[in-house]
């Protein structure tokens, strides 16, 4: 399913809760809303579902205004973050609830059941009541249950929030299995960046009800377009500076550590415009001979973690620089002088 949102605002009374949002989502595509804490992207998705109306602008189901089309009406199904399943039925009750309201005959609900159990690897649970599964068994069911209705695009709204760690990373590769086998488009909810940078066809990240940036995971972490996003992401190094001259390929950035060579740059830059650079600290690392890029620091605090060492350090004007060390066979003394270089490729920069 194509689903295109158009312009679209909500209020809440006098509180905005979407600002003028557009989105097109391609059909079978897993596309993630990724934001902090009201950002609006719950809201965003209840819209998509039909539990909230637009108080602006459209939303358009393969072409088909369903801006004001009532939740049950709409070709969609929700996975909440609570898995509301029913306390008194069984696995096989709650997996049919959705089929006996569409009057689907007996003969057709059995079939659908059998395969959708199948498909998410509970069929041994038919029979089980919500109070005798795991957290990640519920959740299982929660996933059967709107499948088995044959959406044209399923909405997940935070599914792993209650899950154990190691669960959620299992449950990652099992939904976005179940997605692409199903042909669905996805659309899901969370503020957890690393569940949408390893499951997002792509990615929309929000924040105060916009829309600040939409790619695949690898462009929004290799070239965030503002500060926000770039610190949202992931860790970075966020750098103030004025752009000095702009050739084939490349900006040169005068800092307070330093001239830095960037790889990546908006179009339009102009030299002379105040700019601020994020460089992330896994590209960082000991300088070369090649004068290129470089900034000296002093190390004030190593993480040490095992596969790596998360090193703090500072500049001589007092910026904080961090980077990481990767297999470090041992780790640098506190108090250590070190000069850092990063390959203009991985210096992005950015105008907010």
């Amino acid at each position: 399913m194509e689903i295109n949102i158009q312009q679209v605002s909500k209020y809440y009374s006098d509180v905005l809760a979407l600002d003028n949002v557009s989105l097109d989502i391609a059909d079978g595509e897993l596309f993630f809303l990724l934001g902090p804490s009201g950002c609006g992207k719950t809201t965003l998705l209840r819209c998509l579902g039909g539990f909230e109306q637009p108080s602006q602008g459209k939303i358009l189901f393969e072409g088909k205004d369903v801006s004001n089309v009532p939740a049950n009406q709409r070709n969609s199904a929700m996975v909440f973050q609570g898995y509301a399943l029913w306390p008194h039925l069984t696995v096989w009750e709650n997996i049919s609830f959705g089929l006996e309201m569409q009057k689907i005959a007996k003969e057709e609900r059995v079939r659908r059941i059998t395969d959708v159990l199948a498909k998410v690897q509970i069929t041994d649970l038919a029979k089980r009541k919500p109070n005798e599964l795991s957290g990640g068994q519920q959740q299982r069911v929660a996933l059967a249950r709107t499948l088995v209705v044959a959406p044209g695009c399923l909405l997940l709204d935070e599914p792993l929030a209650n899950l154990d760690a190691k669960l959620r990373r299992d449950m990652r590769l099992e939904i976005r299995r179940l997605c692409k086998n199903s042909g669905l488009t996805g659309i899901y909810v969370t503020h957890d960046r690393q569940e949408a940078l390893s499951m997002a066809d792509r990615i929309a990240i929000m924040q105060a009800g916009k829309i600040c940036q939409v790619g695949t995971a690898t462009e929004i972490y290799r070239q965030p377009q503002s500060r926000f996003v770039a610190s949202f992401i992931g860790e970075s190094n966020l750098l103030s500076g004025k752009c000095q001259t702009i050739s084939t390929g490349e900006a040169v950035v005068e800092t307070a550590c330093g001239v830095f060579r960037a790889g990546k740059f908006p179009a339009g830059l102009q030299p002379g415009s105040s700019v601020w650079l994020s460089i992330r600290p896994e590209a960082l690392h000991a300088a070369g001979p090649a004068p290129v890029n470089r900034v000296q620091v002093t190390l004030q605090h190593i993480d040490y973690l095992g596969e790596m060492a998360d090193n703090i350090s500072v500049t001589a004007d007092g910026t904080a620089i961090k980077f990481f060390e990767l297999n470090p066979r041992s780790t640098r003394p506190e108090g250590s002088s070190i000069t850092l270089e990063a390959d203009p490729d991985e210096v992005v920069v950015m105008l907010d």
